[in-house]
């Protein structure tokens, strides 16, 4: 017979407490109860005898996914090859060392005879040697251009493109020529030569660096003023790699301006003033990304001037009708250790208009 509260056939096989119950000893606890996933199966999975019957998941995969550690490669590759290129790139490589100062040599040209002058100016262009000369910068041109060892063909354009403006700033601005401003040409120097610059206008001397018409031409404005300001240029440009870090800048140009005495009004007859100016330029990668030039050497060669006259501060034109008269450049001691040998030259006729 059954305990008490038992069935009369005693307990159902499978009922909790039966004796043959496979499961007694497993114990499914509320938390096992709640990660238990469900899941119902289809009409068309229901009939399939061989449907399986539990649907298994993919494993997830701990770490990286494989687009995960293919950006990551990617990515360092990239970062490798920046530096890399950093490294090796023309436009890293520093600077060759400090600009060179600039040196100068300004050498007066005396006329052998009374300077010739006409109230036409076209006239006296037309019976000089600048009468096939373009007028201002188009008179300096620029020349083919190619790539060098180390520098490009774009790198080789902005070193000529920047002389040409050294050139049309220090020579062709009207308002440098008439000594009111000395700005255009200084900014566009490298800044290592700025000291050198500002000493050679606050304490103009011909000792061959600090000559303010070694760096631009500029008139005495209490003599002469432009009568034209179309001036009347040739010359050349070339370019030419000096070293692995380094273009150099060979400017050779004449300029021939048109002059009246100051203050005279335009009735009164003009004359020709010819300088002819070679300058070398440098530029270093620095100089080349900021639009900047190092001028480190400038030969100036002017006339109708007197031998007398003092041409390191301001250049003094002998006007139409004037002579050079007597005396010579002033006397050079060579005995100092400082300064330069003073320097003059006579004037070709054949550079004179034929008036």
């Amino acid at each position: 017979m059954g305990g008490p509260g038992d069935p009369p056939e005693g307990t159902p096989e499978g009922a909790p407490g039966g004796g043959e119950d496979e499961y007694r000893s497993i114990v499914f606890d509320e938390s096992f109860v709640r990660a238990a996933r469900l899941q119902e199966f289809s009409a068309r999975e229901r009939m399939a005898d061989h449907a399986p019957a539990v649907r298994h998941r993919a494993p997830m995969h701990r770490g990286l996914s494989r687009q995960a550690l293919v950006l990551v490669v990617l990515i360092a590759l990239a970062f490798g090859m920046a530096i890399y290129m950093g490294l090796r790139h023309p436009y890293e490589t520093p600077a060759d060392g400090p600009a060179e100062p600039l040196r100068m040599t300004v050498v007066p040209l005396a006329p052998q005879t009374a300077v010739p002058g006409s109230t036409d100016l076209d006239q006296l262009y037309e019976r000089s040697p600048a009468a096939h000369f373009r007028i201002g910068a188009e008179g300096i041109t620029m020349p083919a251009t190619r790539r060098t060892a180390n520098f490009s063909d774009s790198q080789v354009v902005t070193a000529l493109a920047t002389a040409k403006d050294y050139l049309v700033a220090s020579a062709l601005d009207p308002e440098v020529l008439n000594g009111t401003t000395v700005r255009p040409p200084r900014v566009l120097l490298d800044p290592q030569l700025l000291d050198q610059f500002d000493r050679s206008f606050d304490h103009p001397a011909a000792d061959g660096e600090h000559a303010p018409t070694g760096w631009m031409v500029r008139f005495d404005p209490s003599r002469a003023e432009l009568a034209d300001s179309a001036v009347r240029v040739r010359g050349t440009l070339r370019a030419a790699e000096s070293g692995p870090g380094t273009l150099e800048v060979v400017a050779d140009h004449t300029y021939v301006y048109a002059l009246r005495p100051a203050g005279a009004d335009e009735e009164a007859a003009a004359s020709l003033f010819t300088v002819r100016r070679e300058l070398h330029f440098r530029f270093d990668r620095d100089d080349l990304r900021s639009h900047r030039a190092e001028v480190v050497v400038a030969t100036v060669r002017a006339g109708p001037l007197a031998c007398a006259e003092d041409a390191a501060n301001h250049l003094r034109p002998l006007l139409a009708g004037q002579t050079a008269g007597a005396g010579g450049p002033a006397g050079t001691d060579p005995y100092a250790t400082a300064g330069t040998t003073a320097l003059c030259g006579v004037l070709a006729q054949g550079a004179q208009p034929k008036v």
